[in-house]
């Protein structure tokens, strides 16, 4: 397939109408590809909580939209500028940075200026769209860079990383963001070190995700805090040395009760104002806690001053696990090729069609992560 003819190929894609509303497998069709894009035949798409938060218009993101930001597959087409990947390459899908501004340009493209714009405009930034229904009618896309519920996805070349063709495609898609933002939160943000303290407060992806790059970082107390007994066996599994039932203990005190005086580390995943404070107590003095949980525009939380002052805690908000993917995402699939970062533990498949399945499933809590076949 060249440039030339993108126009023709009508695909799948799945397509929400209005908040709340499901996912509806539509034809659809690309509108253009710009020298700089690159077509993605994609092989499976990770489904994340930000894909359910956008769906329900808890993130201002335009409807009707393609949405998918955790995918995986094959290119198949590039355009006359690309020079980072070629026709055949495997690769992983992650967030667009406009390389540009000044955090892009200080190596942070998870810290860019203009990520919303970019990640949940649903359009181009200058206002053109990748892609259409079958019918010509207008589709929002570009979320994250890639609308990766699609059987084909138009992704900019930045948001575009190589991967090793003997890993497994279909597992790798959440190293984009979900696991990319728990390991990356852990390794990169916090710097967790050998022998400290680690504490993860919330068991889903993101939070398992932390937990096992902990115990890769070779921290030797990591404590899983969440309220699903099956999700706290299996952070025993990836790592966790105590698993702490928020529903039948009190977080702080058990931490204390382990620690003596606090963890040196914690992450939130939850996004829940109360958790987030729970995670600052935690901490030991000179700790530090990293949030990474969306939460909805406008959320606050409060804190004890004077326990952040005179303890002198930090408190940092982490975005993409505060990663350059093209270096920690294929970090991460050598330490799963290497049976160190088991990230098919999380992980339940389900056929394109069964989408609004994986989401309930997700939203009940009876998957970790959803991972959508889709090539």
């Amino acid at each position: 397939m060249s440039g030339q003819n993108v126009r023709s190929l009508p695909f799948r894609a799945a397509v929400v109408r209005q908040p709340g509303g499901p996912f509806e497998l539509k034809t659809v069709r690309f509108q253009s590809l710009r020298p700089h894009e690159v077509i993605v035949r994609i092989v499976a798409t990770g489904m994340c909580h930000t894909d359910m938060v956008a769906r329900d218009g808890l993130y201002p993101v335009p409807q009707p939209v393609v949405l998918g930001h955790e995918g995986a597959g094959v290119v198949t087409a590039i355009g006359a500028e690309v020079q980072r990947v070629t026709v055949g390459d495997h690769v992983v899908l992650t967030f667009l940075s406009c390389g540009t501004c000044r955090p892009c340009l200080e190596g942070a493209p998870a810290g860019c200026q203009n990520f919303n714009a970019l990640n949940f405009s649903g359009q181009r930034c200058d206002g053109s769209h990748a892609l259409c229904g079958n019918d010509g009618q207008l589709l929002h896309d570009r979320f994250f860079g890639q609308s990766s519920f699609a059987e084909f996805a138009v992704v900019d070349q930045r948001n575009v990383v190589k991967v090793r063709p003997d890993a497994p495609l279909e597992m790798l898609g959440p190293l984009g963001c979900g696991i990319q933002t728990g390991a990356g939160a852990v390794l990169n943000a916090l710097k967790v070190k050998a022998g400290s303290t680690f504490a993860a407060f919330g068991g889903g992806t993101v939070g398992l995700s932390g937990v096992m790059a902990a115990h890769v970082a070779g921290a030797t107390t990591i404590i899983a805090i969440d309220v699903v007994a099956e999700r706290l066996a299996l952070a025993r599994e990836l790592g966790a040395t105590h698993v702490i039932n928020s529903r039948e203990q009190d977080p702080v005190q058990a931490i204390r009760e382990i620690t003596g005086d606090g963890v040196d580390f914690s992450l939130d995943s939850t996004g829940r104002p109360e958790i987030v404070r729970a995670a600052v107590e935690a901490l030991r003095p000179r700790g530090l806690c990293g949030i990474v949980g969306a939460s909805k525009p406008g959320t606050t939380f409060s804190l004890d001053m004077n326990d952040m002052m005179q303890n002198c805690k930090v408190l940092r908000g982490i975005v993409e696990g505060d990663s350059i993917p093209d270096l920690f995402i294929t970090q991460l699939v050598e330490l799963y090729m290497q049976g160190r970062f088991p990230i098919d533990k999380l992980m339940r498949f389900y056929a394109f069609d069964q989408i609004n399945q994986a989401a309930a499933d997700s939203e009940r809590g009876l998957t970790i992560k959803p991972v959508i076949r889709i090539g």
